[in-house]
Parts: C-alpha cells; sequence; structure tokens
C-alpha cells in the first residue's frame, strides 16, 4: 500500500488530489460568497479572496510536495518511517542529533503533503508500534465481539452520528456511520474509563478521512486518547480538560496579558470557545485542511501544540478583541477568525513571543535544512513557527503547569460532586 513511488507518481498524486479552485467570472467581480469542497470534501463558504488563499496555500502543498520527494530520492524510500530516523540521517549526513531533528521538525511544522500523511501519521506518532504489540486481528476481533452490545456509550454514540458533520458525501451515509460507529465502539470497550466522550466523534471522522481504513483510524484515536493527550482528557468527569482549560488561562495571561485584563473585566471565560477547541482538537472550529497541518503537529510533537494554536488565535485578533465589548462580540469574533483561517501558516507563523533565542534557532533550522536538501532548494523559505516563538513554552513547561493545576480541579469537580449528591438526597 505505502511502496517507493516514482517522481512522476508523485507529482500526478498531488496535482490529482490538490486541484486549484476557479470560481466563475460573475463571482470574481461581484466577490460574492462562494461555495467549494475542500480535499476532504467539506463544503466551504467563502468569499474569492479566500479562493485565492487556498490556491496559494494548495501551490504551497504541492512544493512541499516536492520537497518530501528530493528528501526521499537522495536519503532512500519511506526515510522518515525508520525508528531510529535521527540516527540515519546523523550516520549518512554527519549531523548531530539535533540537527537531523530539527531537519524533521521543520518538514512536519510546514505541512505533511496529503497523500503522505496517512503512513507518516501512522508511523511517527506510534501507533504502528502499538498496533504490533497485538496480533493482526485485534481489531476485527474486538469489532465482532462488541457487535449488537448496548451500552451508556454505545447509545449516545448512536445519538451523535447523524450530527457529526452532516452533509459531508461519505461521512454522512449509512456507510460512512457505519465505519465511523465501529471505531468509536471498539474504542470504547478497549478502553472503558474512557468509553466515549463528545467531541471525539469529530476527531475520529477526521482519521477516517485521512488514514482511509477504519483499523488505521482505530489505532491513531488510540495512540492519541493513550500517548498523545494528556490523561484523563475524555473520562466521566472530563478532569485532564479542565486542567488543559486551567493551564491555557494561565498561558493567556503569561503571553497576552492585555487581551486576558480585557476578558476578564468582561467576566468572559475562555473555557466557552476553548473547551471545543482542545476537546475536538480544532476540528469543528478550523477549516479541515488547517486542522490538518495542526494535528500533523499534534502527532509528532504533542499536545503543546494546542496551547500555541489557541493562543496565536486570540493573539493574531488582539487589537479587535480590545474593542469589543459584549461577550457575544468576543465570541463571533474568534469563530468568524477560526473558520475563515484557510491559510495555515497565518496561524502557525503568528508571532507571539520571539526573543533573540528563536532568532537563533530559526538561522540553525536554515542551515541544517539547506544541508539536508543541497544547493537546489536553499531558496526554499521556511518560516519560523509559533511554536518555535514561544521559547519559553515547552512541554516540561506545560507539564510542570498541569501539575501545579491538577490539585484545584480535583479539588472543584470533587466539591461539585459533593453538591450533586447532596441535592439528589434532598430530592429524595
Amino acid at each position: 500500500m505505502y511502496g517507493t513511488q516514482s517522481k512522476k507518481d508523485i507529482d500526478f498524486e498531488l496535482q490529482s488530489q490538490i486541484p486549484i479552485l476557479r470560481p466563475s467570472i460573475h463571482a470574481r467581480r461581484a466577490n460574492i460568497t462562494v461555495k467549494f469542497q475542500d480535499l476532504y470534501g467539506f463544503t466551504v463558504e467563502g468569499n474569492v479572496d479566500d479562493v485565492n488563499i487556498l490556491n496559494e496555500v494548495r501551490e504551497k502543498v504541492r512544493q512541499q510536495g516536492r520537497v518530501w520527494w528530493a528528501l526521499e530520492a537522495s536519503k532512500g524510500a519511506n526515510w522518515y518511517l525508520h525508528t531510529h530516523i535521527s540516527s540515519s540521517l546523523k550516520a549518512s549526513l554527519k549531523l548531530s542529533v539535533l540537527g537531523n531533528a530539527i531537519t524533521l521538525k521543520r518538514l512536519i511544522r510546514k505541512g505533511i503533503p496529503p497523500v503522505l500523511r496517512p503512513k507518516v501519521w501512522f508511523s511517527l506518532s506510534g501507533a504502528a508500534k502499538k498496533k504490533s504489540t497485538v496480533p493482526d486481528s485485534y481489531y476485527n476481533d474486538l469489532t465482532k465481539a462488541v457487535e449488537g452490545k448496548v451500552t451508556p456509550a454505545t447509545k449516545q454514540i448512536d445519538h451523535d452520528l447523524p450530527r457529526t458533520f452532516p452533509g459531508h458525501p461519505w461521512l454522512d451515509t449509512p456507510e460512512g456511520h457505519a465505519a465511523l460507529r465501529r471505531v468509536l465502539v471498539g474504542y470504547s470497550f478497549r478502553d472503558s474509563d474512557v468509553g466515549y466522550c463528545q467531541g471525539l466523534n469529530y476527531v475520529a471522522a477526521l482519521l477516517l478521512l485521512v488514514m482511509k481504513t477504519e483499523e488505521d483510524a482505530f489505532w491513531m484515536l488510540a495512540v492519541l486518547l493513550e500517548n498523545v493527550l494528556v490523561n484523563d482528557c475524555y473520562t466521566n468527569n472530563l478532569s485532564g480538560c479542565h486542567v488543559e482549560q486551567r493551564v491555557f488561562k494561565d498561558l493567556l495571561t503569561k503571553k497576552c496579558p492585555r487581551i486576558s485584563a480585557h476578558l476578564e473585566a468582561l467576566d468572559f471565560d475562555v473555557s466557552l470557545v476553548a473547551t471545543e477547541w482542545f476537546l475536538c482538537l480544532f476540528s469543528k472550529s478550523l477549516p479541515s485542511e488547517t486542522t490538518m497541518r495542526v494535528w500533523d503537529v499534534l502527532f509528532y510533537e504533542g499536545a503543546t501544540v494546542l496551547f500555541h494554536v489557541a493562543l496565536a488565535i486570540f493573539k493574531m485578533k488582539e487589537e479587535e478583541l480590545l474593542l469589543a465589548h459584549q461577550v457575544g462580540d468576543i465570541i463571533n469574533i474568534l469563530q468568524k477568525t477560526t473558520h475563515h483561517l484557510f491559510d495555515p501558516d497565518d496561524l502557525l507563523t503568528h508571532d507571539i513571543h520571539c526573543g533573540s533565542s528563536s532568532q537563533l534557532l530559526k538561522l540553525l533550522g536554515r542551515l541544517v535544512f539547506n544541508m539536508v536538501l543541497g544547493p537546489k532548494f536553499k531558496a526554499w523559505d521556511f518560516h519560523l513557527v509559533a511554536f518555535d516563538k514561544i521559547i519559553s513554552m515547552t512541554t516540561t513547561t506545560i507539564s510542570k503547569q498541569r501539575k501545579k493545576q491538577e490539585p484545584a480541579v480535583m479539588a472543584e469537580l470533587d466539591q461539585r460532586l459533593r453538591r450533586l449528591n447532596s441535592v439528589n438526597r434532598e430530592d429524595k
């Protein structure tokens, strides 16, 4: 399925999968709202400027595909799928481990070509390794074993299926519903602590569209919930999600103090918008092609990218948000912004905090990348993404923040449970 492809084959796939959008002459002159289909089959509404942005983005995707092919041609087929990828590159290129890590990281941050995304995700996320620890028939055996069983989780899944991306040409069909149901129900039995949580339906649906097969989508969901995201994000009390919200509020105060103070004055709780962002991993908020770019980083670098993206959304609309004086206006600004973020680079290269250390990393990254690709690609401009510019926001920093917030979250949830039990006793 993932055999070596020639340059001609890859170029053909890139061209066929990434068509140019051509609005009518009338639409161009009137600059009216037009509807078009994105790469993953979703109907998108936008004006002609949005279409032009998408065409520019798709040209970047084609160029990025050629960069990936150049590396594959010069370093060997599927070089990025090897477990010890940094060691392999170090041996062949005489570069440091740091240099190799920067090379792969920069490639992924600029976007994995859609045609390569399934296999790159499956390997680099750890899904392939997780799948290899069980018998080949694991997924089929699981789906057969749970067929016909009814639980609170399966009832909620059945309720949510028709509400998951309604109108999509495949997901909103009996076949699409059946595939999504098998993945979600199967995982609800694999991990009874998680079972099923609303939000996972959107995540699993996009995984199905990218991975093409149910089994691969299932294992991507498994590695996401068991290894990539924080523990207890999707358990009954959503304690992990509450922790993430507290961490994000704290980061917003530190990184965007003007916005944070303004929102606090309006008594606006950022969890009103951010909870859906974190539970659905932006799949309901951002255009699908932009979401995939965020997930490229998520499956390689981890959940820290979710904080970077959330901060960037607030920061890029800072002036507009500061002029808003109603909670409803804040929500409308953020929703309009996320729904029209057709260029991932607008989001991922937004400068939230840039210091001298980030400039050094940028120069080092370019140097290493040019050494790897050679003179042919020295003109290739790789912007430093937002998460390089928030130098102090490392995975370690986020982990420390989570541990700091966990006691308060658990105490709050315990108090809430006590109040609920008290009310129930009074009702009896």
